[in-house]
């Protein structure tokens, strides 16, 4: 533990002489132990002040990041029901989920981006990246090649700068209340689905699918590059390798690493299922849609709630619970969900538990390697998203489409066709599950302590 305080001080005084001792203090460490509360031990870090301004501000910019993410499935709606009509259904999707892996997958890159440039200019960098996407793809509403170059790959490039950032920047002023700063950072992102889901429908009845795009570009400059300039880093970025092999020696990190990975499989399909789910068991469109809605209302309180939990019970116990309830909901509660009840039941459960993902795994590898490292380790964490991103829903897609299903319409099928995507969405969870189980007890075997 006593030297455990003295990498995490070195590391943040950036002494060259500390930093070999840093270096020599962890080689000797066994690759397989985490230190116990090391999240909580830095005393160099505020723990408040400036970096309150810092969570507000990255709340902002992941509101209009997660407005990109959550709302794609209103805006290719709109698509496909105006400039796209005679294009397959599969190939739009694939451009929102391009751009979610490359959000991803791109956070490795991203981070050696920053230590040129800082978390202020990679933020800054990212709210433009994003912006010009959504102005550059209402001049091609007809062209999905254009649309995968500014939607996919622009906006994908922007994300990875703005989430990279948003996770990595609270590190520096938190530790004691890290869950609850990352849980304020990710409720923003909570409230732009909800928010942007509701606008961006209305928006296209008003003025169309281009103005549409264009307003909400305009939006997101206006409000997110103010908020990216006041981004500062509390100390100079350090170097960071582009993968940190050392990391994969801690058998704990592996797992949540594998959790995450595989438990993204499962993120996306709820959302973007339920709408065709709640017509095929006689429920009308809007109410389709008000379940959506309240998946993502839900998915906000859990991006919340979680933060405070992880600082009061242990971030990895909080993401034990978080990826159980996740299975348990998709397991027990979806496939029997024949009727508005039972359903609206499950989308408040799993939509808490998807939100709660958010927060939690940010915090367990914070929590694992502390500030000095925390942002490689996530940006590591993250990219091992990118395939679940990219073909999670459609694999989902295709096992509803084999069982006699349609991802179109399906008004009065049952729920039998479903239940195939459904299982496939909570094994995988349940998987993730087991993962972080053994995380877990290997770092610690008493139930009841703090993780």
């Amino acid at each position: 533990m006593s030297s455990t305080l003295t990498e995490e001080r070195f590391e943040l005084t950036e002494l060259p002489d500390a930093i070999q001792i840093s270096r020599t203090t962890e080689s000797s460490r066994n690759p397989d132990e985490v230190p116990e509360d090391v999240a909580y031990s830095t005393t160099a870090i505020p723990d408040g002040g400036y970096g309150w301004v810092v969570v507000f501000c990255c709340s902002v910019t992941t509101f209009w990041n997660n407005g990109v993410i959550n709302c794609w499935g209103v805006l290719q709606a709109a698509l496909l029901d105006s400039t796209l009509h005679s294009v397959p259904t599969s190939t739009v999707s694939f451009v929102g989920s391009l751009g979610l892996a490359l959000s991803a997958g791109l956070g490795i890159f991203v981070i050696q981006f920053m230590r040129w440039a800082g978390s202020q200019k990679t933020s800054m960098a990212g709210v433009c990246l994003i912006s010009a996407s959504l102005v550059g793809s209402s001049f091609c509403t007809s062209d999905v090649g254009g649309l995968f170059g500014t939607m996919g790959v622009m906006a994908g490039l922007g994300m990875a700068m703005v989430y990279t950032v948003s996770n990595g920047l609270p590190v520096q002023y938190f530790s004691g209340h890290l869950g609850l700063a990352n849980g304020i950072v990710k409720l923003g992102g909570g409230i732009g689905g909800c928010v942007l889901a509701v606008a961006l429908e209305a928006m296209y009845r008003r003025v169309g699918i281009a103005w549409t795009f264009r307003i909400q570009g305009f939006l997101t400059f206006a409000t997110g590059l103010p908020a990216a300039w006041m981004q500062r880093d509390r100390v100079p970025p350090r170097k960071f390798p582009l993968i940190d092999v050392s990391m994969f020696r801690s058998l704990p990190f592996v797992t949540v690493f594998l959790a995450g990975a595989i438990g993204s499989f499962a993120l996306f399909v709820p959302p973007y299922f339920l709408p065709l789910f709640a017509q095929s068991i006689g429920l009308s469109a809007s109410t389709g849609a008000g379940l959506v809605a309240a998946f993502n209302a839900c998915n906000a309180v859990g991006r919340f709630v979680a933060g405070p939990l992880c600082d009061k019970i242990g971030p990895v116990n909080m993401f034990l619970i978080t990826m159980v309830l996740n299975a348990v909901s998709m397991l027990a509660i979806w496939p029997v969900s024949n009727s508005l009840g039972p359903l609206a039941v499950f989308a408040a459960l799993n939509g808490t538990a998807n939100g709660s993902f958010f927060t939690t795994l940010p915090t367990v590898v914070a929590s694992m390697f502390g500030p000095g490292r925390a942002a490689v380790a996530m940006s590591m964490a993250v990219a091992g998203w990118s395939g679940g991103y990219l073909m999670g829903s459609p694999i989902a897609g295709y096992l509803l489409q084999a069982a006699g299903g349609k991802q179109q319409g399906g008004e009065g099928l049952g729920v039998e066709v479903y239940r195939p995507a459904i299982f496939y969405a909570g094994g995988v969870a349940t998987a993730s599950a087991l993962f972080v189980l053994f995380a877990r007890f290997k770092m610690a075997k008493k139930v009841a302590k703090r993780v």
